[in-house]
């Protein structure tokens, strides 16, 4: 091989290398901006991605995405441990449509944070806010879910792991106006779900406000609310419990269930209530199966009616 040909072989080599686009590194946090993201970069503070997709694939596991301005940052499917974060910018969040969801999480074994976002329906199909398939757990912190509509879907938040022991946390949020449930939590196979509800307004859904469904699991439901406010709900009842056996229980402290067909409906599980007034329904109380305790220390007035199994415990 004489040196021409040696040399120009090295040439082809450094070209070859020097025309590669290099691979971005990820970053443990990563930044959107609607006003100057591009979806192209690296989404670090100085070159911002434009879409919660694009940052949450640049992101490390247990990193996060902070919005830097207001807009909308389009769906997202989660599949890792990660914290989308808003403090205060303005409304930062999505649009849905077309039957599509907001917010997707199937990440087995991670945590998920989303605070200070808006999901909005905006009808052509409707879609769910949020839809939890896998994970550990689903932190909703300081959020609003609203208007979301269509057949089959028009749910604020969808949990719905299939194993395993999953928690739900919704802190400080507001979730109203949509066609079907506010929240529906309906685990499958050996799924475990635990729950917890604080300062949460769900108002004006078309079906209920905090469904359990415990039918499809041979595992069990663990929801407690507190100071919480659910109203005007369309369908069975604020709260609705259904379950092959007593393997749902809902514990509702210090909360209003207001103007609708039933404060709680249940058709099996238990209910426990305390602290709280359940007043402007039609069934105070809507118990086909299942039973519904109280502390002898809730308002119940201007219900219609109150059928069903209802003990009073004497407080501890």
């Amino acid at each position: 091989m004489n040196r021409i040909t040696l040399s120009l072989i090295v040439s082809a080599l450094a070209l070859g290398w020097l025309g590669a686009a290099p691979a971005q590194a990820q970053l443990a946090r990563t930044f959107v901006s609607a006003a100057r993201g591009n979806d192209s970069n690296d989404c670090s503070r100085a070159a911002p991605c434009q879409h919660f997709q694009a940052a949450h694939d640049k992101t490390l596991p247990n990193g996060e995405i902070t919005v830097l301005d207001p807009g909308s940052y389009g769906a997202v499917t989660i599949g890792q441990n990660i914290s989308i974060i808003n403090d205060g910018v303005g409304e930062a969040g999505l649009l849905v449509s077309g039957g599509l969801v907001g917010i997707t999480v199937n990440a087995p074994g991670a945590a998920v944070t989303l605070r200070g976002i808006t999901i909005k329906g905006i009808g052509f199909g409707g879609g769910n806010g949020i839809a939890f398939m896998a994970g550990k757990a689903l932190n909703v912190e300081n959020c609003t879910i609203r208007n979301l509509d269509g057949s089959n879907v028009g749910n604020g938040i969808v949990f719905a792991p299939s194993t395993g022991t999953a928690n739900l946390t919704v802190t400080n949020t507001m979730i109203t106006d949509n066609a079907n449930d506010a929240i529906l939590v309906q685990p499958t196979g050996s799924a475990i779900v635990t729950g917890f509800l604080t300062r949460v307004g769900l108002h004006s859904n078309g079906s209920n406000g905090l469904d359990l469904l415990g039918f499809g699991t041979t595992g069990t439901i663990h929801v407690t609310v507190t100071d919480s406010a659910v109203t005007n709900s369309g369908g069975i009842g604020n709260f609705r419990l259904l379950a092959n056996g007593p393997t749902t229980f809902l514990t509702v402290i210090r909360s209003l269930l207001a103007n609708s067909n039933a404060g709680v409906g249940i058709g099996n599980g238990i209910v426990r209530i305390t602290q709280s007034a359940v007043m402007g329904n039609t069934f105070g109380w809507f118990a086909q199966g299942g039973l519904i305790a109280t502390y002898g220390d809730n308002l119940l007035v201007s219900n219609d009616s109150n059928p069903g199994p209802v003990i009073s415990i004497a407080k501890q």
